[in-house]
């Protein structure tokens, strides 16, 4: 277990590492005996800094979920993070590439909350009644930390390496479709680069939700009514730069496109 001046060591170099946009050494290189939970510990002070800061938490996304990521990492459990209001942009958004470490982009759905959702009992059904609608989303993955040789500990401390969310513009109730087979078709500058389908995160997209909440169950905590849940890819990442179009078919969800610049 790391110590409590650690921790917050470590989240004050994450910090430093996305206000500069560089990456730093691995955690469990340094610290080889350090452990999810201290990983959480890590992300949730380095989330506390940026709320006492000013930034508004919109949502969590939740990563890992599908066995294209988890074979993409070698990581083999979900994990989660938290998004800010400023990390938000609508389809069609040209985004500032520099921003960011690193850049890669994946294919998923996202949820909005239509009222709390609490564990630890909580099962998918729970999660569908929850939901108000889904939304068509791409996740921009951006680490702070090295890539190579990493482990969960260090990606969950570098807030599940989330950087930013593209939202579609379609909406949809869970009822009004069947959220297993919304399709993925990812583009980059005209050319197909990755394809999957939504029942590759865990069986049902939203399943991701209800994990979500009994993990949160074990803090004490829930999910609130509001909150979007990026709920997890299924495709591989795909590596984009300034200069990049991005597009991303989701069938009867719509499209959604991005430039960096």
């Amino acid at each position: 277990m790391l110590t409590p001046d650690q921790v917050a060591e470590i989240a004050a170099e994450l910090a430093e590492a996305d206000r500069a946009h560089t990456v730093i050494p691995r955690i469990t290189a340094r610290y080889p005996d350090a452990t999810v939970e201290d990983s959480y510990a890590i992300q949730g002070v380095w989330r506390d800094g940026n709320l006492a800061a000013g930034r508004r938490l919109v949502g969590r996304k939740i990563g890992l979920t599908s066995k294209a990521m988890q074979q993409a990492t070698g990581i083999t459990e979900p994990d989660y993070g938290v998004m800010f209001e400023d990390t938000v942009y609508a389809t069609g958004s040209t985004i500032d590439a520099s921003q960011f470490s690193n850049v890669r982009i994946e294919v998923e759905l996202a949820f909005v909350l239509k009222t709390p959702l609490e564990g630890p009992d909580c099962t998918l059904d729970d999660a569908l009644a929850a939901i108000d609608y889904a939304v068509p989303a791409l996740e921009v993955l951006n680490s702070h930390i090295e890539l190579e040789g990493r482990t969960i500990v260090d990606t969950i401390s570098d807030n599940a390496a989330y950087g930013a969310m593209v939202l579609g513009d379609v909406h949809r109730r869970p009822d009004e479709i069947d959220l297993r087979w919304v399709p993925g078709v990812l583009s980059r500058n005209g050319e197909i680069e990755e394809t999957g389908v939504a029942m590759g995160v865990l069986g049902h997209p939203a399943t991701g939700v209800a994990w979500l909440a009994n993990k949160f169950a074990q803090h004490g905590a829930r999910l609130e009514a509001g909150e979007i849940i990026l709920a997890g890819s299924f495709t591989r990442p795909m590596w984009v730069q300034a200069g990049d179009e991005v597009r991303a078919d989701f069938g009867p969800m719509g499209v959604i496109t991005c430039r960096f610049s």
